[in-house]
């Protein structure tokens, strides 16, 4: 039996690396997306630039890329480099390449430029390679996107917007943006997930009281004393944050003990046998194994790191803790106030409560979305919404067909294969991806 023994050396892998061969990145073109377009891609994140990738072997290259940031990928690595995060979680086969293509894959891209890898990440690369657990470090990472950004012609297909509506038509989806609008024959949303808000009884709702912040936002230097509240991956980096930096670090889990895995999601839902689960069961049994089987947890190479934190006095970890209230006094001073009446107090408390999937009912018509228990109800083979057969769905909104594993990149892999096969056939053949056999039947 093999004995799985982290190396926390990963968590240091160097940032901003020069990469031969790669650009920088740049801009998307100058002025506004053209007025009409076979496919928009709402999202240029990791899951739109797959999809876009994706389309790109299908031969469909008349699309657009609709994002706030000006390059694909952007916003998701200002995310990363705001919690100083160096590593992924992904292993190498997770990754936003495209399925059922030659195409270099991100351990071919790692292996390419094995020069430029550090003797720790080496070790991880032999890892991959012997099919065992593997992390990859994010200027691998960003480098990989950088190359599929180039090499399928995303960059100059991506324009800087932020979309507003989109309204499914008979024979056309109209994306509506803050710039202008663009009519597309199939519209897919790619827009990721946003920062999970505390519960109004914390403060009473609205924005968080002077010395409370979340996640995504910086913390100031002048928190010598910092509280974080939240048990996952984000709120491990912000304490290995404040640690370096010297700061004494209260942690506030709900949970009665850190959890240390691999992944977030049960391995079992990153294989076909996993995701055909949900094939099986009907929706409230769908919702109940969403629920079971995706936690919050942290990668293992923080553990030492914590536990000698907490042995030396630099950590403490209040576990098993629920939250009642938050607030923040004049003097600079935060607090937050446990279920069993305890306080705990800081110069800056900072939320890490997760994310919330943008499932597309944000941007749909409320008759179109067709969300149910907050959840879109998409066709299985296709993931086109029911109600909106041009529009499909890759990411978090597609969790109730591909389990819990849809929010994660692998998969957005899965996700992209269907997705792009099917708007790759709906244009061949002019009509919508209904998807489903019994779909087609009800619409007569």
């Amino acid at each position: 039996m093999i004995t799985f023994m982290p190396d926390p050396g990963l968590l240091d892998s160097p940032r901003r690396r020069a990469w031969p061969g790669l650009s920088t990145g740049h801009a998307g073109p100058a002025g506004e997306p053209p007025e009409g377009t076979d496919v928009v891609i709402v999202g240029a994140g990791p899951a739109g630039l797959a999809v876009a990738s994706a389309l790109w072997h299908h031969g469909v290259h008349d699309i657009v890329l609709l994002d706030p940031a000006e390059r694909p990928c952007e916003r998701f690595f200002d995310r990363i480099d705001l919690l100083g995060q160096r590593v992924l979680r992904s292993p190498y086969e997770h990754h936003p390449g495209v399925e059922g293509y030659r195409d270099c894959e991100l351990l071919d891209f790692a292996r390419l430029h094995w020069s430029r890898l550090t003797e720790v990440e080496r070790r991880e690369v032999r890892m991959a390679q012997a099919g065992h657990r593997s992390v990859v470090p994010v200027d691998v990472f960003e480098a990989y996107c950088r190359h599929l950004v180039s090499s399928h012609h995303v960059g100059e297909r991506t324009w800087r917007a932020t979309v507003q509506e989109v309204l499914p038509e008979p024979d056309t989806v109209v994306v509506r943006t803050d710039r202008s609008s663009v009519t597309a024959r199939f519209a897919v949303l790619c827009a990721g997930e946003r920062r999970r808000v505390a519960p109004s009884s914390w403060w009473g709702g609205g924005p968080p009281p002077d010395g409370v912040s979340y996640w995504d936002e910086p913390v100031p230097e002048y928190a010598n004393r910092l509280v974080v509240v939240g048990a996952g991956l984000t709120a491990a980096h912000l304490v290995s944050n404040a640690l370096a930096a010297g700061r004494q670090v209260h942690w506030v889990i709900r949970g009665d003990a850190e959890r240390y895995q691999c992944a977030d999601v049960n391995s079992s839902f990153f294989r076909p046998e996993g995701r055909a689960r949900f094939d099986r069961v009907d929706w409230p049994d769908r919702l109940e194994l969403l629920g079971r089987y995706r936690r919050a947890s942290i990668m293992f190479e923080f553990r030492p790191l914590f536990e000698r934190a907490e042995a030396g006095g630099g950590l403490v970890v209040h576990r098993g803790r629920a939250v009642a209230a938050v607030s923040a006094a004049g003097d600079g001073t935060a607090f937050v106030r446990l279920a069993d009446g305890d306080l705990v107090t800081g110069e800056r408390v900072v939320l890490a409560l997760g994310t919330t999937p943008a499932t597309g009912g944000d941007l749909l018509p409320d008759a179109v979305a067709g969300t149910r228990d907050g959840w879109p109800e998409l066709a299985g083979d296709t993931l086109a919404f029911r109600r909106a057969p041009r529009v499909l769905a890759v990411g978090a909104a597609a969790a109730m067909v591909l389990g819990p594993a849809a929010r994660n990149i692998d998969g957005h892999r899965v996700a992209t294969a269907r997705v792009a096969a099917a708007v790759a056939e709906g244009l061949r053949r002019g009509a919508p991806v209904a998807g489903e056999k019994a779909l087609a039947v009800a619409r007569g």
